[in-house]
């Protein structure tokens, strides 16, 4: 049976057989440009896609050789080749347009035999690859940019996939936490946080996951020397074709200089209210000390059973109230560990009205409390909520001279969010000085040291709510805090 198909067939179905009008056909349907070259190196044969390449015309270059147009030594070196017998195919090189410009050209070159099988010409098959070769080239210099980054910066970068496995560590991570990346790859990400955080951990990338948004996560890493560090690091998705998450890039650096500069703030500024809050204090311990005293001197004198049960009563609930106004300064003026914890917000609430209570007697004001019959827990730091609540009662007790009353409102503003306000019937703030409020050291106050606001709205923040102050000249100043609640 024949081997041979033809497809060129005239009325009689007689195959067409004019080879000249088969090569036109074939070089005008390729979309490669073509050229032949005789024995002599003179182009014989070109397509019209070979002068769109290299913006020559059929006129410029036929009876032409190929040494009077400008080319690299290895075509002619190849040429030489093919007239011998041999084919090259996919040879990558630059070649020259008609107009000057360099291109990147994908060329192959094939002997072209007659019936006889002699080799009568050359063939070359030409495709322009510039654009091809230009975006490689520009990868290229993209991955060594990116690796000059990741090599050089102090930040510590990762890569890891979505089940929390260690695929790329900058070198940065060996002076960071002490590992190096071979040290790194493999890992899971959760070997490398304390355990305690593993949890708030996951629920970062969870809410990355489903909101496809970069998340800020501070957290505490152990390194290789077995210390711990605080690291900030910036978790963002990387997506796979389909648009889900397919794995993870963060940015870490080491901020424990910061936490530590913070956690100074923070007790610089517990001292000052501590201070400011002393006399206060004294004063209302002063008022059950002079009880005990007289009730203590009475309960001597006497010799009553009923009298002296009245007078230890008395007595006791004296000591009690003592006892409370103490425990509350003394909380609020040792140092706590940062721990969250799920606690009751009027808890916390009415422990900071205690503390305040007896300043806010010597001011001659009055707290009123409009909480929510349902009890609202939050996941807080209670000690820390509890002086960003007292920075606000201590202003707004202190905006009002001749006394008045504070306003505490709780409400929620949505399932998991609730809203705390503080208002005042004070003196209010200058549209003018309301911009410099929370500027670290700023103060209107001749006691006061400038790091309230500073370091309730940094308290506040890290427990994911957020602040915001209103104030009118003589009518007052309302601070309004959101935070997250069960």
């Amino acid at each position: 049976m024949s081997k041979f198909f033809p497809i060129f067939r005239n009325e009689k179905d007689s195959v067409v057989y004019n080879p000249d009008d088969l090569i036109d056909l074939f070089l005008e349907c390729t979309a490669d440009g073509i050229c032949m070259v005789d024995m002599e190196n003179q182009f014989i044969r070109v397509n019209h896609v070979y002068t769109k390449i290299f913006g020559y015309t059929e006129d410029d270059v036929i009876g032409r050789k190929i040494d009077e147009f400008p080319n690299p030594d290895i075509v002619n070196e190849t040429i030489e080749l093919v007239k011998r017998g041999e084919a090259f195919s996919d040879m990558v090189t630059q070649q020259y347009h008609k107009d000057g410009t360099i291109l990147d050209i994908a060329v192959s070159y094939s002997p072209f035999r007659n019936r006889c099988g002699e080799i009568i010409a050359v063939l070359a098959i030409f495709r322009d690859i510039t654009e091809h070769i230009n975006i490689e080239r520009q990868l290229k210099r993209t991955r060594e940019l990116y690796k000059l980054i990741t090599e050089n910066t102090t930040d510590m970068i990762k890569v890891y996939t979505i089940e929390g496995k260690v695929i790329y560590a900058s070198p940065s991570h060996e002076k960071g936490i002490g590992y190096t990346p071979d040290q790194l790859l493999g890992k899971n990400v959760y070997e490398l946080i304390v355990p305690e955080e593993i949890d708030h951990f996951a629920k970062v990338c969870q809410r990355l996951i489903e909101t496809k948004e970069p998340q800020l996560l501070q957290t505490q890493v152990r390194t290789g020397d077995n210390d711990v560090i605080y690291s900030e690091t910036m978790i963002s998705p990387i997506f796979n074709e389909e648009g889900e998450v397919d794995s993870y890039v963060t940015v870490g650096r080491n901020i424990t200089d910061r936490v530590k500069n913070d956690d100074a703030l923070r007790n610089l500024d517990r001292l000052s209210i501590i201070g400011q809050l002393a006399a206060g204090v004294a004063h209302e311990i002063r008022n059950p000390l002079t009880s005990l005293k007289g009730f203590s001197k009475l309960l001597k004198e006497t010799i009553t059973k009923t009298k002296q049960d009245e007078y230890l009563s008395i007595i006791m609930n004296e000591l009690d109230r003592i006892d409370i106004i103490v425990n509350e300064f003394m909380s609020l003026a040792k140092p706590q560990a940062i721990q969250f914890e799920k606690e009751c917000l009027h808890t916390i609430l009415e422990s900071t009205v205690n503390i305040l209570h007896p300043q806010a007697l010597l001011h001659n004001v009055q707290i009123k409390n409009h909480y929510l019959k349902k009890d609202i827990f939050l996941n807080c730091n209670p000690n820390q909520l509890k002086q960003v609540f007292v920075n606000f009662l201590k202003n707004a007790i202190e905006s009002m001279p001749f006394g008045g009353n504070v306003n505490i409102q709780v409400q929620r503003v949505a399932d998991n969010r609730v809203q705390i306000r503080f208002s005042d019937e004070g003196i209010g703030i200058d549209n003018e000085l309301m911009r410099f409020l929370g500027t670290p050291f700023y103060t209107t106050k001749d006691k006061g040291i400038g790091l309230g606001l500073t370091v309730s709205n940094k308290i506040i923040q890290e427990h994911n709510g957020t602040m915001n102050i209103e104030s009118k000249i003589g009518k007052g100043t309302t601070v309004k805090v959101e935070l997250e609640c069960y």
